[in-house]
Formats: C-alpha cells, structure tokens, sequence
C-alpha cells in the first residue's frame, strides 16, 4: 500500500464537491506545500493539512480525491515564470539578472524540488505539475532570452553552449546544496555565469 492510498478514503461524488473560494483555496495550496518542503512528501497527510487551515478533511476530499491530486493541483496553482520579464538589452545582461532572481527563489523551490524527489518518479501526474509550475515556463523563458540573444548578433546560432544554459543554471541549483550544504545564492549563481556560461558563449 502506497502512501497516498492509506491517506485515501472511501470513493467520494464528484458532485459533492464543496465551493472555496480563491482565497481560501490558496491558503490550502500553500499550506500543503509548506509541509512538504518542512517535512518531506511521505510524512504530508490531508488530516495534516486540514488541522493546520482549520477545516474538515473531507472539504480536502471533496475537492481533491487524494493527495497526490491535491499536491499536484497546488503544484500547478503555483506556477509562474519568473524569467519572463528579463530584458536588459544585452544577453550577458539577461544572464546576470537570470542568475540573480533564481538565487532570490532557490531555497523555497530547490528544497520542494528535493522534497518531492521520489514521488515524482513513482507519480505520474505529480511529476508532470511539477514541471509545469517550476521547470517549464522557466525553460521557455531562458530560451527566449538565449534567441534574443541571437537574434541581436551577440552569440552565433551554431554556438554549442546554447542548448546546454538551462541545464547549466538547473543543475548548480539542484547540486550546490549537495556539494557546499547550502543554496546556490545570487551572488554565486552569478559568478558562476560570470566563469562558466558566459565564456562558453563568448562573452563577457
């Protein structure tokens, strides 16, 4: 029995399903994904959830069904791109900027990412919503900077580093906190574009 099956209960009517409002539904979201980056996926329970807002579990199952459901619906609630707005005017700059607003959000999504880690691989779904709200739309985002960035005549087209910049930005926030025991901050992700990324690219 997986843990999401012993936090399930009997089969519920769809059309039970209880009215929440916006409000009070991001309070639920923030409140389970909260507990997961405390505590780890295994040990979040819907009861757990339920007693810290203050309401039933079955308001919990009425709307969600299990908890994976639920996780991955506030997954998806949280998704955002940050990189978006980046444009300075000059790719190294977009990478600098880059740099600095992924260090500012790390420790909250580096640490969910960590928490969540086995169960994507067992959950589908989960897996999915977690790409949806914290990978993809920050991987669009590089791209659009990096084609920019080509666009103004800045790197060549054929430059080989352009297909490897997301997984260099991804994977130092995933490995710092393994190597140094702690998050990759601002000021190091952008020293680490400053040595890495942008020689690779050819600029400065």
């Amino acid at each position: 029995m997986t843990s999401q099956d012993a936090d399930r209960p009997g089969p519920v009517g769809t059309s039970r399903r209880s009215k929440i409002t916006p409000e009070r539904e991001r309070e639920f979201f923030d409140a389970v994904l909260d507990q997961i980056r405390e505590c780890g996926y295994d040990a979040v329970t819907m009861e757990g959830v339920a007693a810290s807002t203050r309401c039933s579990k079955s308001t919990l199952y009425r709307q969600w069904r299990t908890k994976p459901q639920f996780v991955a619906a506030a997954l998806r609630s949280s998704r955002r791109a940050r990189f978006a707005g980046i444009d300075t005017g000059s790719l190294a700059g977009d990478l600098r900027e880059a740099a600095r607003c992924a260090g500012e959000w790390s420790p909250k999504d580096t640490t969910l990412l960590q928490a969540l880690g086995h169960a994507v691989t067992q959950d589908r779904e989960l897996a999915q919503a977690l790409r949806e709200a914290l990978v993809d739309p920050e991987i669009t985002a590089l791209e659009e900077i990096l084609r920019r960035g080509v666009d103004r005549g800045e790197v060549a087209a054929e430059n080989a580093a352009l297909e490897y910049i997301p997984a260099q930005l991804f994977g130092v926030l995933r490995v710092r906190p393994i190597l140094d025991g702690r998050n990759a901050d601002p000021d190091y992700l952008i020293r680490f574009v400053e040595a890495a990324v942008l020689p690779a690219l050819g600029l400065e």
